[in-house]
């Protein structure tokens, strides 16, 4: 697996003033969650319910489901992997670049890997074969979005081909994308989401899987009991029923990611056109991700996330999340320094 890929800042905690690595929305307020769970700390006394009932059928509710239809993981990452594992040896296609657990988790369990880069028309893109295709929708890291039309035209002209549609950054998107109850419609569709990118807390680790009941009952099988434990499932269900808590301003920090994708464009680094708050970039020709990286962690403080792990990316790539519009500037004045200072080298 890629440490780097959630953040590395638990490595380099004590040096990061302001983290442009991690995809979550920075000005979510915790404080009454916080508060809530601190009240609540008796239910680390008991055991959790074996497969997050509560939670499970909370979930299912708001979305039109039912309980059949649902499961909850121990965060998305671990969805992906009890997917691989129920198909085991099987075929997949994989859009690239895009999370590499999805790979990750193929390989383990002995699936033959097809790869699809993201950036080409899906007209182009061949199933034959395929029984499974993983796609990320918006993507990680480069913000891309395949329409829901589209992406429900692909479903419906390969029907013996399972979609993994991964859409844990669907609240940082404006436009339309997959309903959990599409699942009704589409017997071979399989959507994977979170509780953690919107609310700030990543490290509670809350994912699930909406898929037809057939498709959950293979499933269940490989979870295990307990893999959500009692502090998870109590705040998925905080969240959840206290939405009013977690506004997202996201046209604000849509504007403050154009802004500053702008700002970074007029000093020589080239920008990929993002859907989303986060965005990648690329450096000039000569100059590396990692040494930029190391740079402004060791001078200013500042974490981004080197991209040039994800496949079909060179050295040169590295991911920003947008953060407020005064560290925005603090970072572009950074990246100015560390472009003069290797100019002159």
């Amino acid at each position: 697996m890629l440490f780097g890929h959630g953040d590395d800042f638990y490595q380099t905690k004590t040096k990061v003033r302001i983290n442009y690595s991690s995809n979550v929305w920075y000005g979510a307020n915790t404080a009454a969650m916080q508060k809530h769970l601190a009240d609540s700390m008796q239910i680390l006394e008991r055991y959790p319910e074996p497969d997050a009932g509560s939670l499970r059928e909370l979930i299912a509710e708001r979305n039109n489901l039912h309980r059949g239809q649902l499961l909850v993981t121990n965060g998305s990452i671990t969805a992906f992997y009890l997917m691989a594992q129920a198909y085991a040896g099987l075929s997949s296609m994989i859009f690239v670049p895009s999370f590499a657990e999805y790979e990750d988790a193929c390989r383990l369990y002995q699936h033959q890997i097809r790869f699809f880069p993201i950036q080409m028309p899906l007209s182009t893109l061949n199933l034959s074969g395929m029984e499974l295709c993983w796609i990320c929708n918006p993507n990680n890291p480069d913000g891309s979005v395949i329409s829901r039309d589209s992406i429900l035209d692909l479903i419906s002209r390969h029907p013996s081909t399972l979609f993994i549609i991964d859409q844990v950054y669907r609240d940082f998107y404006l436009g339309e994308l997959l309903r959990l109850d599409d699942i009704g419609q589409y017997p071979n569709l399989v959507i994977i989401q979170s509780i953690s990118k919107l609310h700030k807390i990543p490290g509670i680790r809350i994912g699930y899987i909406a898929a037809r009941e057939t498709i959950i009952q293979r499933l269940e099988p490989y979870l295990i009991p307990w893999s959500v434990n009692a502090l998870a499932i109590e705040t998925g269900k905080y969240v959840l029923t206290h939405e009013e808590q977690f506004p997202l301003p996201l046209t604000q920090w849509l504007f403050d990611a154009q802004n500053l994708q702008e700002g970074i464009r007029q000093i020589g680094i080239d920008v990929v056109p993002s859907a989303l708050p986060f965005f990648l970039c690329r450096l000039p020709e000569g100059l590396r991700a990692s040494s930029l990286k190391s740079y402004l962690l060791e001078k200013e403080g500042i974490l981004i996330r080197d991209a040039s792990n994800f496949r079909l990316l060179d050295a040169r790539y590295f991911r920003l999340s947008t953060q407020r519009p005064a560290e925005n500037c603090l970072l572009l004045d950074a990246l100015k320094r560390f472009l003069a200072e290797n100019r002159r080298l």
